[in-house]
């Protein structure tokens, strides 16, 4: 029976995946082409895409929360957070987007959202197979903590061009060696903290899917 609501997650989901698989295709295939001296234009190449992408991806918690989405909202909550203030960061401090763990970065990105996506289309349409669902929500979780090692990465080396930034435009003080360490330690504590606490309720979601799925197999 045709519904807006469904079409209308329908259409997103089927725009994200499509956008993420542009985004995976571009940073594959310029790698593949032109190696490491890719590195440099990479992030400017998917900017924009990836930056519509991940704005779009505000609206999710509006689907969570509305009941279009079945998924838990805070660890939503967290990773939509987590992406959109990274994806600023990279986008203020210019420096940081040529570094290889940045396009390291974006490849998990696109991973976690090429194993999301898909499957929100397809159960929408109620074609989900064991496979999909036992790739979205087991494959998941470890390329998600491998994404949260190259964010902290990035940090790192954001909050260094940053010192050194403050220190050739002479804003040094006393207290900027004891500066970085603070500003590395707040940040990566809040990614660690939101990580360890997105990878908790992710490992109890899959539990919850995959013997619920078992169940519905067991019924047919």
């Amino acid at each position: 029976m045709f519904s807006v609501r469904l079409a209308y997650i329908f259409c997103y989901n089927l725009f994200q995946f499509c956008g993420h698989t542009w985004l995976l295709t571009n940073t594959v295939v310029r790698f593949l082409t032109f190696g490491q001296d890719a590195l440099a234009d990479t992030f400017h190449s998917v900017a924009f895409v990836m930056s519509l992408c991940q704005l779009l991806s505000v609206l999710e918690l509006f689907h969570i929360a509305d009941g279009i989405e079945k998924a838990r909202l805070l660890p939503r909550l967290i990773q939509v957070l987590e992406k959109n203030l990274l994806l600023l960061m990279l986008i203020l401090v210019d420096k940081v987007q040529s570094k290889p763990v940045v396009c390291v970065q974006l490849f998990f990105w696109n991973m976690l959202d090429l194993l999301r996506y898909p499957y929100e289309v397809m159960r929408v349409m109620d074609a989900l197979s064991a496979p999909m669902v036992w790739a979205r929500y087991t494959l998941w979780i470890p390329i998600y903590a491998l994404s949260v090692l190259t964010e902290g990465f990035t940090i790192c080396h954001a909050a260094h061009f940053i010192e050194q930034e403050a220190s050739s435009l002479g804003n040094t003080t006393a207290s900027a060696p004891i500066r970085r360490p603070i500003i590395l330690a707040v940040s990566l504590s809040l990614l660690a903290s939101g990580a360890s606490l997105t990878v908790w309720l992710s490992l109890k979601e899959r539990r919850h899917q995959l013997e619920r799925w078992a169940k519905k197999m067991k019924r047919k």
